[in-house]
């Protein structure tokens, strides 16, 4: 097992949280055995590659408005954690993304197909963690469940490749899928399986759905941010790759469409300087601002519901996380 991860700089502010990501990260390592070297450490240095453990952080901090099993809540934040990863390395392989967080990712090292065996071999490692709980999860279907709206978002951003006609309606039901799904189900098993009420749980889900929905918006506006390239990010690969976002599907709706249109009809032959013009033309038409507004109107949406939680330390945790992480760029 590898010794002690470093967490992200945001959990600085929850010390009674770190020992419990700390664990749900060495319990995904100790579960993770492939007879390939090469790929298993690939998939290890993915996991310990400075992700910030958001969904499991919020499945643990849904979990600590009852006392109970804390091992338990660690493996179901483990098991939440690892399906993610696991959908990380076949979004790359459908968006065709050589880096992942400032590494090249795993079907860039290895090619498409070992990189969907270890992406399935994730998925059954989740399975794997819950199964020593099984004869106590009482919602262990959920995940099979969660796993398919997530799938059918990444297929469905596969199927809008290029689609110049794409609809905000269709973009949202597209992130609510890839994204916010498995925020909804990391704020709702934490607190059902905790043994919360179904109402309480309903009000986590629902908290976690717009928490995911804002967190996607808010990571779609980076790729238009004049700095983009300081954050690892080439400018406007996704429009480059037919990923269509918030900003741009709002400045299509201007009058910039007549400028835009042209250079988006260049789909994966269009240069790094006309990549800037989009940056630029979407940035003129409010493209950027209409987006941070809905992003905004999410977070506000999941604020109330958190607001609305009993008085607790976890409930002040999570209020103070969720504005830390949606207002950052609102």
């Amino acid at each position: 097992m590898q010794s002690a991860t470093k967490l992200h700089p945001i959990w600085h502010d929850y010390p009674a949280l770190q020992p419990e990501l700390q664990q749900v990260m060495q319990l995904m390592t100790h579960n993770i055995h492939l007879d390939d070297s090469a790929i298993n450490d690939a998939i290890l240095e993915m996991i310990h590659g400075g992700g910030k453990l958001l969904r499991p952080a919020y499945c643990l901090l849904f979990s600590q408005f009852k006392t109970t099993d804390r091992q338990r809540m660690i493996a179901l934040a483990a098991a939440l954690e690892t399906l993610h990863t696991a959908t990380l390395i076949h979004d790359d392989i459908i968006d065709d993304a050589a880096m992942r967080r400032h590494h090249a990712s795993i079907q860039q090292r290895f090619g498409k197909d070992i990189a969907v065996y270890a992406g399935d071999y994730l998925f059954v490692v989740v399975f794997k963690i819950l199964s020593h709980y099984s004869s106590s999860f009482k919602s262990i279907q959920l995940n099979s469940v969660n796993m398919e709206k997530i799938l059918i978002g990444e297929v469905q951003q596969k199927d809008r490749h290029y689609r110049i006609d794409i609809t905000m309606d269709q973009y949202l039901e597209q992130i609510q899928g890839k994204t916010a799904e498995l925020f909804a189900l990391s704020c709702f098993l934490g607190a059902y399986e905790s043994g919360q009420s179904a109402r309480f749980s309903e009000r986590a889900r629902k908290a976690g759905l717009a928490i995911g929905m804002a967190f996607q918006i808010l990571d779609d506006i980076l790729d238009y941010r004049e700095d983009a390239t300081q954050l690892g990010k080439p400018i406007l690969e996704d429009v480059a790759e037919g990923v269509y976002t918030s900003p741009l599907i709002f400045a299509l709706q201007t009058d910039a469409r007549r400028e835009l249109l042209p250079l988006m009809r260049l789909q994966g032959a269009i240069t790094p300087e006309q990549r800037q013009q989009v940056q630029q033309l979407v940035i003129q038409a409010g493209g950027v601002t209409r987006a941070q507004r809905l992003a905004t109107e999410y977070t506000e949406t999941a604020l109330q519901h958190l607001r609305k939680l009993p008085a607790d330390s976890a409930k002040d945790d999570l209020i103070h996380l969720t504005t830390q992480l949606l207002r950052r760029h609102n």
